[in-house]
């Protein structure tokens, strides 16, 4: 059960933390090869491209999380406390139907790049991994948003003020 807490508390921040250091390993491993070497390999790039592809839709699973995701607050600082929640709740349903509708159309690529057997240029390995990453953000923000409404739902319920998230800048 520990571990069940400890990743949903923090699992988008480790997949976010390998992602980004393996970026980082990779790319400098290349530049140096590149410029110390003359050579470069050609699985390099392709490598750090589907990486960034997963730092980005697992990001996206962290910003709904904290709910740090751009929004304008002018108009919900205006609400009173219940009325906020029921504006998150809302936005979150909304969220949530889009996160559905696109998981259900991501699934699509993988099926077919299975069937006819694409690979990668570079790397030559089964093109549904890279793919995958789309279902997996938003399978994991679909968790997230469910999260979230609970957790509304409960604030509304009891009188508290609703969570109103991270500011990414302040």
């Amino acid at each position: 059960m520990h571990i069940l807490k400890a990743l949903d508390r923090n699992g988008e921040r480790w997949l976010l933390l390998v992602f980004y250091m393996t970026i980082v390993v990779v790319v400098t491993t290349e530049v140096a090869r590149r410029f110390v070497l003359d050579y470069s390999s050609v699985w390099g790039g392709e490598v750090a491209r589907f990486l960034f592809i997963y730092l980005a839709w697992v990001g996206a699973s962290a910003a709904v999380r904290e709910r740090a995701h751009i929004r304008i607050d002018a108009f919900i600082k205006l609400l009173p406390s219940r009325g906020r929640a029921f504006l998150f709740l809302f936005g979150d349903a909304m969220t949530l139907v889009l996160a559905i509708i696109a998981l259900y159309w991501s699934v699509g690529p993988i099926v077919t790049s299975l069937r006819f057997g694409s690979v990668t240029e570079a790397l030559g390995v089964s093109r549904a991994w890279f793919l995958a990453a789309v279902p997996l953000g938003f399978g994991m923000m679909t968790i997230r948003l469910v999260q979230s409404m609970v957790r509304d739902a409960r604030d509304l319920r009891a009188g508290r003020v609703p969570f109103e998230g991270s500011k990414l800048f302040e």
